[in-house]
């Protein structure tokens, strides 16, 4: 479902990505591979290599590196949790864009899944989710 904006005229794909508590809305232009985060360069808003690894990594796996240029707007959780969830987001959106050729190389390789773990609650007694104080028998 490709879409068009009002101020510009060019197409773009969207999706949604989700990982803990962060969630991410990715566009991808036709264009020559700059990616954007929260009107950030990639490599200015994520300080990690391992990050820029885990954005990019639906890209490499597609060939569309040099492709698509690709903003992205990630709230919430922590560095991790949005850079899990812009690759969600993603991969979404290159499926949207050519369902044929991308969706099983994506879906193979756990792109298209979303990674349901969040963090367990704290429960009333102990000091953290599972932690209890020291047991003393006297």
């Amino acid at each position: 479902m490709a879409t068009k904006t009002k101020t510009s005229k060019s197409v773009f794909f969207y999706g949604t990505g989700r990982r803990k508590r962060a969630v991410a809305c990715v566009r991808i232009y036709p264009g020559k591979g700059n990616i954007t985060v929260n009107d950030k360069e990639l490599n200015d808003y994520f300080a990690l290599d391992t990050l820029k690894i885990i954005v990019k990594q639906p890209l490499e796996l597609t060939g569309t590196t040099a492709a698509f240029d690709i903003v992205c707007k990630a709230v919430g959780g922590g560095l991790t949790g949005q850079a899990g969830a812009i690759r969600h987001g993603i991969a979404r959106a290159l499926v949207k864009a050519d369902e044929e050729n991308y969706k099983p190389l994506l879906k193979k390789a756990g792109f298209l899944t979303r990674d349901s773990r969040m963090k367990e609650r704290k429960k009333y007694g102990l000091k953290k989710a599972r932690k209890a104080s020291q047991f003393s028998k006297r």
